[in-house]
């Protein structure tokens, strides 16, 4: 009697247990993308000028993208939301706050993407116009080319 209690139960565990998963991926695919001392170190951008912020923003952006881009072909497979979630997340969670902390830190330095630009080089230096007088050698020396 004991064993077909059980055969009876097993699916219904088995379906709970299911429902248990699928409600703790929900709730790591609902997690919101705010930014955590265990991700990202606050302070890491507070020294950091506009030169220096300037290639991490670009770099940021393109990571993110990428991120993005990855997750959403994983989430194309066979159990793909999984799967971004585990490969991805804590990447791209960590990519986000370095973002808002390095926007944050472009704002108090005031720097602009018009300062970014390079500037040209400058104008190679024009040459002396008239020629210097060769230097005579001292009375008494002797010249590499003059003949005695």
């Amino acid at each position: 009697m004991f064993v077909s209690i059980l055969n009876r139960r097993g699916p219904a565990l088995a379906l709970v247990a299911l429902l248990g998963l699928g409600a703790a991926l929900a709730g790591c695919a609902s997690v919101s993308d705010t930014i955590s001392p265990a991700f990202v170190d606050p302070g890491r951008y507070e020294l950091w000028d506009c030169k220096q912020l300037a290639p991490e923003r670009k770099g940021l952006v393109n990571r993110i993208d990428e991120l993005e881009r990855m997750m959403a072909k994983a989430q194309t497979g066979v159990g793909g939301t999984v799967v971004a979630e585990l490969a991805y997340r804590n990447d791209y969670i960590s990519a986000r706050g370095q973002q808002k902390l390095v926007e944050e830190a472009w704002r108090r330095n005031k720097c602009r993407d018009s300062d970014m630009e390079p500037t040209p080089p400058p104008a190679p230096p024009v040459p002396p116009t008239a020629a210097k007088p060769a230097a005579k050698p001292a009375p008494g020396t002797k010249s590499g080319t003059a003949v005695h």
